[in-house]
């Protein structure tokens, strides 16, 4: 984190997505507005925000050469309109195996220009009775740890199921801000979000910002929802439980400097 870190306010924008990426843009264009009225700098909109068909497969049938295509245009219009930088919790983007694409997470400048790409690492797996979920079927895993240097410091980028994995933060350095867009099912969000969001931030000493899908979506899957920021101490200073809307907050250097001072975990460490 350098010194010259900024007060920055940031948003989450919380949406059901469904199967259609055109309403699914129209549906989140005037949440990124009102967010960006507020004084949001950065937004961030949660994962598979464009496209959340009915089957894992749909995200394929809609995946975009990179640096191109309707969901980019979209966050590049997006960002030089509201004069913000704009997250894509996720655009389905091309891949070397036509049967699956990157989950990629994608940040564009006030300009408009993109300006970091992360895909996903970590992909998802569950099953419960009736409720099963592979990824890794329709996904291909990115590689690379990814960070971005925004006014409020140094951002580490991570999507949804990222979480469960502490020693990808590690891998970061020290950060003032973890971006999470997710769509933390029902089942496993009751059960963790909370936990997992607030212990990366005590850990890191840092915010976690979390863009989330909270809702029912086709086939009648739920997410959980529960878009957040937690502060340093693990404080969660705004949160939204379930349906279309946003939250705001600032992210503060002097909580940072304060909480780092008064309890200097992140100097004490040895492995």
């Amino acid at each position: 984190m350098t010194n010259a870190i900024e007060t920055m306010r940031v948003a989450a924008v919380q949406t059901v997505s469904g199967g259609d990426v055109e309403a699914n843009l129209a549906s989140a264009e005037p949440l990124v507005a009102a967010a960006a009225a507020e004084g949001a700098r950065l937004v961030v909109l949660p994962e598979y925000f464009g496209i959340f068909g009915l089957r894992a497969t749909d995200k394929v049938a809609v995946r975009e050469a990179d640096g191109d295509g309707p969901q980019q245009a979209f966050l590049s219009r997006l960002a030089r309109q509201h004069a913000v930088w704009l997250v894509g919790g996720t655009v389905p983007i091309a891949s070397g195996d036509p049967a699956r694409v990157r989950s990629a997470l994608l940040v564009y400048g006030p300009d408009g220009r993109r300006v970091a790409r992360y895909d996903k690492i970590h992909l998802f797996a569950f099953t419960r009775g009736d409720e099963r979920y592979d990824e890794g079927k329709t996904i291909e895993p990115g590689r690379d740890v990814a960070t971005i240097e925004l006014p409020c410091g140094r951002v580490g980028l991570s999507i949804c199921y990222d979480l469960r994995f502490p020693e990808l933060y590690r891998r970061m350095g020290p950060l003032s801000l973890i971006l999470v867009p997710s769509a933390f099912t029902a089942t496993t969000g009751a059960a963790h979000w909370h936990l997992l969001l607030r212990t990366r931030a005590v850990e890191n000493q840092c915010y976690v910002l979390a863009a989330a899908q909270g809702g029912e979506h086709p086939g009648g899957r739920r997410t959980y929802g529960h878009s957040m920021l937690v502060d340093p101490w693990g404080r969660v200073v705004a949160e939204l439980d379930q349906g279309l809307g946003f939250i705001v907050g600032d992210i503060e250097p002097a909580r940072l400097a304060n909480v780092r001072a008064e309890l200097p975990a992140l100097s004490h460490r040895v492995l």
